[in-house]
Order: structure tokens, then sequence, then C-alpha cells
């Protein structure tokens, strides 16, 4: 038999995902504190942001040095914001939001994806018309039902959702009131174990099959680029998409 990966290994492979996602987070900071200035507290997109650092184990040295490059305070790079839309196999429809320094390598780096997938690269509105932007606060499995839901109503959220697979939850809410209902969970004790402002698809695609697992290849591609922040699609992925 085989021997697996060994523990320095895996470590390395650890490290390397870890290093990834403080890029990301990183990247985010910036061009949130750049936008709406460096004081999270009147910069609900900074505190956004520096939630999911602290959420990632990031110190707080490497934060605050990432808002005083990005204000001014130290030199650094400058990060722009580019949505790139297209359709996966399936007619899945895609958006893929980036924070770049070089528009040239990142729309290349995007369109081999799309390409190597058996996908297609579309213009801009092509898709985002499919999507809405919501607020995601995301309770697990084994999470008070009853308590949950009679939080986020008082907290003014949009809407519960109940999984039945596994019983999680997620509570919805408008963007602008993101922050507060999350705020007004967690001094109810309910604190969320995931939460975002994300987009969602008004109407989700099933696929299955060799076409799901196409998809998810090309979603997995997009999200390992380095100049890509989020990815999100409209894909219903049957049970052997992960085949």
């Amino acid at each position: 038999m085989g021997r697996g990966p060994s523990i320095e290994a895996r470590k390395n492979a650890e490290d390397a995902r870890r290093g990834k996602i403080f890029t990301k987070i990183i990247r985010e900071i910036s061009v949130a504190a750049r936008r709406g200035g460096g004081d999270p507290g009147g910069n609900p997109s900074l505190r956004s942001a520096i939630d999911k650092a602290l959420s990632a184990n990031m110190s707080k040295d490497v934060i605050e040095r990432a808002v005083k490059k990005a204000t001014g305070t130290l030199e650094g790079v400058e990060y722009e914001e580019v949505r790139y839309e297209g359709y996966a196999p399936g007619g899945v429809a895609v958006i893929v939001d980036c924070l770049t320094d070089n528009r040239v390598r990142t729309v290349a780096d995007v369109r081999h994806a799309f390409g190597k997938f058996g996908g297609n690269l579309g213009t801009d509105g092509s898709v985002a018309f499919l999507f809405a932007k919501r607020g995601v606060l995301w309770f697990p499995a084994g999470s008070d039902e009853d308590r949950v839901t009679e939080a986020a109503i008082e907290a003014g959220a949009d809407d519960v959702v109940v999984y039945p697979d596994d019983g999680s939850i997620d509570v919805l809410t408008a963007p602008e009131a993101f922050a507060e209902v999350k705020a007004a969970m967690e001094a109810a004790g309910l604190r969320p174990e995931q939460a975002e402002v994300t987009y969602r698809a008004e109407n989700d695609i099933a696929v299955s099959g060799e076409t799901a697992q196409q998809v998810v290849k090309l979603l997995g591609w997009l999200e390992d680029l380095d100049d890509v922040q989020n990815v999100y699609s409209n894909a219903e992925l049957g049970a052997d998409a992960y085949a």
C-alpha cells in the first residue's frame, strides 16, 4: 500500500491554504478602508472584513498594518474591484468578484478557467440580474430553531430558512441591516458560525453527472486564483457532483 502525505507535507499544504485565505482577506480590508476610511466604527464594510479576519485567526497587528497601508499611513499596493460574469456547463450562471492590481493578468486567468472547464466568460450584466445581495447568518445543525427564529424576527431579519437535510439555519437580511441584525442576534446569545454579506441566486439550476463535476471543477479553480475574492453560482449540485 502507498503511504499518505507526510505530516510536514500536510502542514505545508495547510499553511499555503491559510496564507491564501489571509491574502484575500487583507485585500478586502484594504479596499474597504480605502473607500470608507480606517475607522471600523463608521465603516461597516471594514468592520465586516475585520470580523472575517479575526474569525480566521489573523493577528491584530496584521489587520492594523493592512488598514494603515490602505489609508496612506504606510506605503502599499492599491487594488481595484473587478467583476466578471459568465456561464458554466449546463447553463449555470457564475459571478466572479476580484481584487487586483493587474486587470490584464486577472481577466486572462478567469477566461482561461472558464474555457478549461467548458464554460464561457460573458459580458457585464449578463448574469448579475439572476442574483440578489443578501446578508446571511448561518447557524449549524443543533441550533435552537424556535429561539433563532424568534430572535431573528425581533432583530428585523427578512427571512429564516431551515434546511431539513441537516437542520442548519440561515437568517437572511437586507445588506444595510446586516450589521444591526448580527449585533442583535449576538446580544441575544446567538452567535452565528458564519456571517457575511453575499450574493444569492434567485433561482437555482439543477445539474448532475459529468456536467455537475465540471461545474465543481470550474468553481474550485476560480476560487483558488489569487485575485479572486468570491465566486457565486446558481448551481444546484447533485450527489454525484463530487464523485
